[in-house]
């Protein structure tokens, strides 16, 4: 897989369907407000393999997306909520007994849920963007976590290569991110009202842009498995 090809076919998508197009940018940054939501509807779109770039258009479907999307991301998030607070919990409870033998004890198992945690959010961030490109591609629940279906087309794909364009797109996208939440939160601190003002409006020119670049460059992947065929997994 050329991992420079996806990121460059998604920097065209996005620069050609919305920087280039300053109205549909200025309609994702409301659908941004929004609660995100209009936007997640918007990336449903994207995922569905609309090229170029869908316009911004039938607010009540993108907002009703938006909603099933974050449903279907909840769903998947509920393993790691449950370990997040077992743990939290299990080392909160170590820290108040006084008994030296209970709380070695619970020090032992609060780092085993730890590591659970760990091992669980991995398997979770790599099984959910095929699940929701299946939902969004299908519009059945169930083929968000038809599991079966899910693992296959991984394989088709190549579990490595597809593990490491997800690696890729993390760091493409992340680094971005990560800058513009330090930049956000050093404005709120240096110019109080200001600054959030800015940081509010940084965050909604620039997140549209990251969340669809993010879609095309995952949507891309998965489509990379009707190529591949069958024996890409092996």
């Amino acid at each position: 897989m050329d991992y420079g090809m996806l990121i460059g076919n998604s920097y065209t998508y996005v620069k050609e369907g919305i920087i280039d197009k300053v109205n549909k940018w200025l309609l994702l940054m409301i659908a941004t407000l929004i609660l995100t939501l209009p936007l997640m509807g918007y990336i449903m779109n994207v995922y569905r393999g609309t090229n170029p770039a869908p316009e911004v258009e039938n607010w009540i479907k993108l907002l009703v997306d938006g909603i099933l999307l974050c449903i279907v991301g909840l769903i998947y998030a509920i393993p790691v909520i449950i370990l997040e607070f077992l743990t939290i919990g299990a080392t909160f409870a170590t820290t108040m007994t006084e008994n030296p033998t209970a709380a070695i004890a619970g020090m032992a198992g609060a780092g085993i849920l730890a590591i659970i945690l760990i091992i669980v959010a991995i398997l979770v961030a790599i099984i959910s963007p095929i699940g929701i490109i299946r939902f969004a591609r299908t519009g059945s629940f169930g083929e968000a976590f038809n599991f079966r279906e899910i693992t296959a087309t991984i394989k088709k794909i190549g579990w490595l290569t597809y593990i490491l364009a997800l690696i890729v797109v993390a760091i493409v996208v992340g680094i971005p991110a990560l800058i513009l939440w330090i930049v956000v939160l050093g404005l709120t601190f240096a110019l109080p009202l200001v600054g959030i003002v800015i940081g509010a409006l940084l965050l909604l020119i620039v997140l549209p842009l990251l969340a669809v670049f993010e879609a095309r460059y995952l949507t891309q992947i998965y489509d990379s498995a009707e190529v591949a065929g069958p024996s890409a997994g092996q």
